[in-house]
């Protein structure tokens, strides 16, 4: 044997153990949750449908209970005084009329603002301004949809908000109607363990991981801590949405979504090859491409 050769696979062998290292040992939780029991693909209004109205509101969001969606996708950050606001920024600048973190402001001082101040973001037209629009909390817009499912993104990489997400979603009996996603492993982490039965989206390192092995032509033997993946089409020169990927994530049981989906081409194709939901600033027109509006 070669020396070149014997370096190969010394190099493959050094890659597949650290693959299988880095992965956790506990399988792939089981689709038993109700949140994933409807036709595939999803409608995920992203952020409520931030292309139609504005977004994270609850003006956004009853719209896009009106048009039909099937998920409400929203983000949340904790207050000064520890209460769950729907907000995508971890400042009120961009979306409302006063400036600051929320992290810096009570309850009171949010709900002060006017959430729809700036949007539509671009333009000169602000059609839903000084309309009386304030920022919701978590409670505020699962009590308005008792009926819908939510994917709710962990916005700060906090443990205390990973814990008051989960004590929310059971005072509100909301704990198998939503999928739970954050950026951050210890935000995450700290969520599935305080909040077991409900399911969670892979966080970066782990959908990275397993590519790798669906690369390698070891995706049937990954391990994710997570139900479900939620990715964007492409990442670091990458075809996220290739089929045989697509196929490799169906073949495990995963659900996998993508975001944020606005062109009707990309959606025909990612319905075509087996997405289980598209998270989408326009679900109008996502349902017309599924033939449902």
């Amino acid at each position: 044997m070669s020396s070149r050769i014997r370096n190969g696979l010394l190099i493959f062998a050094a890659v597949l153990l650290a693959v299988v290292l880095a992965q956790r040992l506990r399988p792939a939780p089981e689709l038993a949750s109700v949140y994933f029991d409807v036709a595939k693909p999803m409608v995920i209004a992203h952020q409520g449908g931030d292309g139609l109205r504005p977004s994270n509101t609850l003006p956004a969001f009853q719209h896009a209970v009106d048009l039909g969606v099937d998920v409400l996708e929203l983000d949340v950050h904790l207050t000064r005084d520890g209460e769950l606001v729907v907000m995508h920024d971890a400042t009120v600048d961009r979306t409302t009329d006063g400036t600051g973190a929320l992290a810096d402001m009570t309850l009171a001082q949010v709900k002060a603002l006017d959430a729809a101040y700036h949007w539509p973001y671009e333009g000169d037209e602000r059609p839903y301004r000084d309309r009386g629009i304030r920022v919701p909390t978590l409670a505020e817009v699962m009590s308005r949809h008792p009926e819908l499912r939510f994917n709710v993104e962990i916005k700060p990489d906090s443990l205390d908000a990973a814990g008051a997400v989960c004590s929310e979603l059971r005072r509100l009996d909301m704990t198998d109607r939503v999928l739970v996603a954050s950026f951050h492993p210890q935000t995450m982490d700290a969520f599935r363990d305080a909040c077991p039965a409900v399911p969670t989206s892979g966080y970066e390192s782990e959908a990275r991981w397993f590519y790798l092995q669906y690369r390698l032509g070891l995706a049937r033997f990954a391990k994710i801590s997570a139900p479900a993946l939620q990715l964007p089409t492409r990442a670091g020169g990458f075809d996220l949405a290739d089929p045989g990927f697509v196929a490799a994530v169906r073949d495990r049981r995963l659900h996998l979504d993508f975001w944020t989906i606005n062109d009707p081409a990309l959606m025909r194709t990612l319905v075509e090859r087996g997405a289980g939901g598209i998270i989408t600033d326009r679900p109008d027109l996502l349902l017309e491409v599924l033939g449902r509006r």
